[in-house]
């Protein structure tokens, strides 16, 4: 569909044109006595003009450039003998021609960036074993160490904020966070369908199985971008279930926590706390509804183009990971690794660097501006 807007850029436009008319609202809204004078509208207004001034301001200069090649295509088009004065425009196209290509690149990457957030520091991530009984709970946790020595790598922090474990030490979910540079940018391709074909630790005759698990990734909120109403969360507590001795039949530390509007659900009973419980939950379940949202808007801006990398739902197959013959091939995008095993170990940079290329080939397509 990207072939579409090319040929009807205006849209574009008109969305640089609503930026642009935005930020000069602001500017006027923040000289107001009364704006300046209220702190966290104050705050709330700066932080958005902070993220529309990167945009707004060479979208100004690319309109400049176009308007001052416009004109100096009219000067070359009358009719003049005026040889030194043609030649003055010849050189003015080229060089406002040039400076609108420069302006059009970076107005295209700063959108890319602003896109879906993916400038967010930090991640929420789970893990649930899909189709393979135990085998895929021990997947969930080979995926879940490969993301732990990736974050490692990049030098991310990681904390840990619920896990069901299997007896043999897999894990039926298990929930994290990772937050550090680029954090969102470079997982956020992650989430989907993970299928493994490999010989299990349980098979005593050396079959090759096949089995699944799901990931999700969600962008943790800032506070600004987005507040739970305590009026909208349903709170129920109760007592802890599964290992774990007398303490956890004696005490009502389990928290279930429901968002009303939404329906989304959270569970926390791995603090023996219900105040941590509930810190827990409440962070879970904020990602999860800001995930929600921003699902949404992603569907309506894509609603004429599909990235390459596919929509990010969790019943979509996105990966397979053939351990017999050292292999990982992404469907989204065709792409094969045969270097199974140092993937699993952290070296991701190779599957990360060809989804974001493959996005970014898909997405520029549909950020044309109008000459």
């Amino acid at each position: 569909m990207a072939e579409n807007q090319q040929k009807n850029p205006q849209p574009l436009v008109a969305q640089l044109g609503q930026f642009d008319k935005r930020m000069t609202e602001i500017d006027t809204l923040i000289s107001l006595p009364e704006v300046a004078s209220d702190p966290a509208k104050m705050s709330a207004l700066m932080r958005e003009r902070g993220k529309l001034v990167s945009i707004v301001d060479p979208y100004r200069k690319w309109r400049a450039a176009r308007e001052a090649k416009r004109e100096a295509e009219e000067l070359l088009k009358a009719e003049t003998d005026d040889q030194d004065l043609r030649a003055l425009a010849q050189t003015e196209i080229e060089v406002q021609g040039d400076l609108q290509q420069r302006l059009k690149d970076e107005i295209q990457q700063r959108l890319l960036d602003r896109e879906e957030g993916t400038d967010a520091t930090r991640i929420i991530l789970e893990v649930r074993a899909g189709t393979g009984g135990e085998e895929a709970a021990l997947f969930a946790r080979d995926l879940y160490q490969m993301y732990c020595h990736y974050a490692e790598a990049q030098g991310w922090k990681r904390e840990l904020l619920n896990a069901s474990p299997t007896d043999l030490g897999g894990f039926r979910e298990i929930v994290f966070a990772l937050e550090g540079r680029n954090v969102f940018r470079k997982l956020q391709f992650e989430s989907g369908g993970h299928r493994v074909q490999r010989v299990p630790e349980t098979e005593a005759q050396g079959r090759i199985h096949t089995s699944a698990a799901t990931v999700a990734v969600m962008a943790e909120p800032e506070a600004l971008d987005m507040q739970i109403k305590e009026e909208d969360l349903e709170i129920e507590t109760m007592r802890s279930s599964g290992p774990g001795g007398q303490k956890v039949n004696k005490t009502s530390s389990a928290v279930r926590m429901t968002h009303k509007p939404t329906g989304v659900v959270v569970h926390m009973q791995d603090e023996k706390s219900q105040h941590r419980n509930r810190e827990k939950a409440l962070r879970i379940l904020s990602a999860r509804v800001f995930d929600l949202y921003e699902a949404e808007k992603r569907a309506e801006r894509s609603a004429d183009r599909k990235s390459k990398v596919g929509s990010g739902d969790r019943n979509q197959r996105i990966r397979t990971y053939n351990f017999p013959q050292n292999r990982l091939t992404d469907h989204r995008i065709n792409f094969t690794a045969y270097n199974l095993d140092q993937v699993m170990q952290g070296h991701f940079d190779a599957v990360v660097n060809a989804l974001l290329e493959a996005d970014r080939a898909a997405k520029l397509g549909a950020i044309e501006l109008a000459e």
